[in-house]
């Protein structure tokens, strides 16, 4: 059991040394140039540069998939309004009376 003890005294010790706030006061930074500071906002615009410059490009590629798949998805929505119209009309048509036909807009709104 002395064993543990002494291992949670050595871990305490370990972490309140850590945390400790330093005694000596942090050394003094050096000063950035003028030339190093143009320098600093040269790079970063030419990095936003060529970000820009790459995004424009995949953007610009990805473009004509997008119409693409927007123009699938809009056909596959008027077919399948078509299909629906279709079976409305050939249910009227085969209809009887018109007590057989079914209303459908009735029985989809009224069961809430």
């Amino acid at each position: 059991m002395p064993r543990d003890d002494q291992l949670l005294d050595d871990l305490c010790a370990l972490l309140l040394t850590a945390f400790r706030y330093p005694r000596t006061a942090p050394p003094m930074r050096e000063q950035v140039t003028p030339a190093g500071f143009a320098s600093f906002l040269l790079g970063a615009s030419v990095a936003m540069i060529l970000c820009g410059s790459m995004t424009f490009l995949i953007g610009f590629l990805l473009l004509p998939w997008v119409i693409g798949l927007l123009a699938v998805v809009y056909f596959a929505g008027v077919v399948s309004n078509l299909s629906g119209l279709a079976t409305a009309i050939l249910r009227r048509i085969a209809a009887s009376s018109p007590e057989e036909i079914p209303d459908i807009l009735s029985s989809k709104f009224t069961n809430f």
